[in-house]
């Protein structure tokens, strides 16, 4: 049961979570475009954006709670790493980027993250994190312990870091016609939520019937038989400079050069 819900989480290259995956794959493509050097990525994932992302650098390292068998497969200069954060494991000043991408909205401790980044990067690194943006989350998502709007997450960032550069991942007339498709399969769902357990309920007992319903949710959206979500594409997201309005909030943070 725990590798259930583990993976369902986790955004795979299955059909079903085409509408998820293409937004992921933009940000990590983002990524590559600015990364190089030696490079960590916190939060490997099913590991489909470190295969985006090792060839960009010179040395590569990706950690993550659970094991990844495809990173063993990405050349010499890849390097895996089986660790929870905080702490992040490697010595201060370790590396010139870090990436880290839908992870943060699962740590309790944030702030110890945010400060466990900004050490690890040497003066003048560059952090680039994505997580989903508050304002456009349907339901609320049990296996998160917190979710950003734009303003929070630019707070969180600038406590540590000496620049902010806010972003977004946005979509075209496609992908919204998807976010409301989705909206009605999620409100259809939680209208038999009359006692609101989805908001009252603690984390742990949602886990496992959000897992089922979400699962469930994007399959019937699949079968619908528009050909929607077999159409979707990386290319119908985009960089955003405006957050407010986008799915995953795509910051980049500058450490001090000293």
């Amino acid at each position: 049961m725990a590798l259930k819900v583990q993976t369902a989480e986790r955004v795979s290259e299955d059909m079903s979570d085409n509408f998820v995956f293409q937004r992921s794959k933009l940000a990590y493509c983002l990524a590559a475009e600015r990364i190089g050097g030696k490079v960590l990525e916190i939060g490997t994932g099913m590991g489909y954006g470190s295969r985006i992302l090792a060839p960009r650098t010179e040395v590569f390292h990706t950690l993550d709670r659970y094991a990844c068998p495809a990173v063993s497969e990405l050349g010499d200069t890849v390097r895996f790493t089986r660790a929870a954060v905080p702490p992040v494991p490697f010595e201060d000043e370790s590396f010139d980027f870090v990436v880290s991408f839908q992870v943060i909205e699962h740590i309790r401790k944030d702030k110890v993250l945010v400060d466990e980044i900004h050490r690890v990067l040497k003066p003048g690194g560059t952090a680039i994190l994505s997580t989903p943006n508050k304002d456009m989350s349907l339901t609320r998502n049990p296996f998160h312990v917190r979710e950003y709007t734009p303003e929070e997450f630019d707070r969180l960032l600038s406590g540590r870091f000496a620049r902010v550069n806010r972003g977004g991942i946005a979509g075209n007339e496609k992908i919204m016609r998807y976010y409301e498709d989705n909206r009605k399969g999620v409100e259809a769902i939680t209208r038999f939520d009359v006692l609101d357990l989805q908001h009252r309920a603690p984390r742990w007992l949602l886990k496992i019937p959000y897992n089922l319903l979400n699962r469930l949710n994007r399959l019937k959206l699949l079968k619908k038989g528009n050909g929607l979500v077999e159409s979707i594409e990386m290319e119908d997201y985009f960089f955003s400079d405006i957050p407010e309005n986008c799915f995953d909030l795509f910051y980049t943070a500058n450490k001090a050069r000293g």
